[in-house]
């Protein structure tokens, strides 16, 4: 468990882009911040690469997270920071230095990835910041605030089934968005059938 989420924290955190474009998890993420328990921080570099990283999935993807895109801006209208002045950071890949220095620019607590070997603990210390891993994050936040995480979850589930057509159930949806601990702690949290 991370020691920046807890009673009267409110973190301010980086999204790196790996973590916004997988629907299920940028949802719960900027949930769970409109709850209150951390402050999303990105760039506009970083939304870029959301919208590239989408054209994997078909010749619409790319206009599909252009409008997700508009709608979370607006959500969260003070979350984008500008661009920073990357030539003093380091990281093992070149194209991930503009995180970095974003998130030293904006008084980041940390950054939130799943790339782990891109974004060595020891270089982040060295600036401040905490890399952490969404799910381990979401379960941090759960921990603080179970209540608050639980409706963000039931919320989300609502809106898979709705779109999806499909039941699913919460732990398998968030296992299938690479949040398994989180998936584990809502499903407890949630009534039984009948």
């Amino acid at each position: 468990m991370t020691a920046l989420v807890g009673p009267g924290r409110c973190p301010r955190l980086f999204l790196d882009a790996c973590v916004l474009f997988p629907t299920v998890m940028r949802e719960v993420l900027i949930g769970v911040a409109e709850a209150g328990l951390f402050a999303p921080r990105w760039s506009e570099r970083v939304l870029e690469e959301w919208a590239r990283a989408a054209r994997k999935i078909g010749p619409e993807g790319e206009v599909i997270a252009r409008g997700e895109i508009a709608a979370l801006e607006a959500r969260m209208p003070g979350a984008r920071v500008p661009g920073a002045d990357e030539r003093r950071f380091w990281l093992p890949d070149p194209a991930d230095v503009h995180v970095l220095a974003c998130a030293v620019q904006s008084s980041c607590d940390g950054i939130v990835t799943l790339n782990a070997k891109d974004f060595p603990r020891n270089v982040l210390a060295e600036e401040g910041l905490e890399r952490l891993d969404p799910d381990g994050l979401l379960v941090a936040c759960h921990e603080a605030a179970p209540g608050a995480v639980q409706a963000v979850g039931e919320a989300v589930l609502g809106e898979a089934r709705r779109l999806s057509g499909e039941d699913w159930e919460m732990r398998r949806l968030m296992r299938k968005a690479r949040l398994p601990r989180l998936g584990k702690a809502l499903g407890e949290g949630r009534p039984g059938p009948g």
